[in-house]
């Protein structure tokens, strides 16, 4: 994380040691958390626009635009209105990963039914792998968590040997989100230079997130992409941020407020989630 040496008055100081002696934490806790909330700048704090369930239902309208996503995170992912595309939020830019393969940049006042942001300020950098598959990939992101009950966002950036990824596109009005993804495209790439944008939710989650492992790709030169089926790498750098804010904002579009969630099966997000 970023270094910045400043001097302040003695009287902050002595305002400061008290403050840190009195939470049990150190100068650095306290200083961020100061400048965080004097800012406006949470930190730490994971930030998602409507449901998975409302996505399972198929509500897939306009909730917000892509310059609202931006205002509450730089890093993280989504989908897009009508279902067009993956979305990767990646160092404060949004890309959409059509059905068709195309890669291109998002304009802010492009709209998304659904998004799970972050302003992405790691704890934990290394250089991980190798790793034949996204099982062994998660296994060593599992050996980073040390908590079951909180999110996770990881960035792991370098060459892969293989990776496989897919694209939903835009399904007819009204179709779930199961049925929507049958028509998923897949992509194939070798030895590629890229970016996984990845999230971890915990299980009780499941009511309104994606529990588990959540990875959408992009290609150093941003030209291929797509939520993560599989992947092989022999090494890469790895970033993790813990994650114990989230906020959940709701949408108040006619399409949310009128869609009757209760008939959601967790079967059809896991469908959704995988490879067919």
């Amino acid at each position: 994380m970023p270094t910045v040496t400043v001097e302040i008055p003695t009287s902050l100081k002595i305002a400061l040691d008290g403050e840190t002696a009195r939470v049990g934490g150190d100068e650095s806790t306290v200083i961020t958390a100061a400048l965080a909330e004097h800012l406006g700048t949470p930190v730490h704090t994971l930030f998602q626009i409507s449901t998975s369930g409302a996505l399972v239902a198929g509500v897939y309208s306009r909730a917000v635009s892509v310059k609202t996503i931006l205002d509450h995170g730089d890093f993280g992912l989504g989908t897009f209105a009508d279902l067009d595309g993956e979305m990767v939020v990646l160092d404060g830019r949004v890309y959409q990963v059509q059905g068709s393969g195309r890669v291109s940049e998002a304009p802010s006042d492009a709209g998304a039914p659904f998004a799970v942001v972050t302003r992405f300020a790691p704890q934990i950098d290394l250089e991980a792998g190798p790793f034949a598959d996204l099982a062994a990939l998660q296994a060593q992101c599992d050996s980073l968590r040390t908590s079951g009950n909180i999110f996770y966002a990881f960035r792991l950036e370098g060459r892969f040997s293989s990776t496989r990824t897919r694209a939903v596109a835009p399904p007819e009005k009204g179709v779930r989100l199961a049925e929507a993804a049958k028509s998923q495209s897949e992509f194939h790439f070798n030895n590629i230079d890229g970016t996984l944008v990845g999230l971890w939710s915990p299980g009780f989650s499941s009511a309104f997130s994606i529990p588990g492992y959540h990875f959408h790709f992009i290609s150093k030169d941003r030209q291929h992409g797509g939520h993560l089926l599989d992947c092989a790498a022999a090494k890469l750098q790895l970033s993790m941020e813990a994650l114990a804010d989230f906020h959940l904002a709701l949408p108040e579009t006619e399409s949310f407020l009128k869609a009757d969630l209760s008939k959601n099966k967790p079967e059809e997000l896991a469908y959704a989630e995988h490879a067919h």
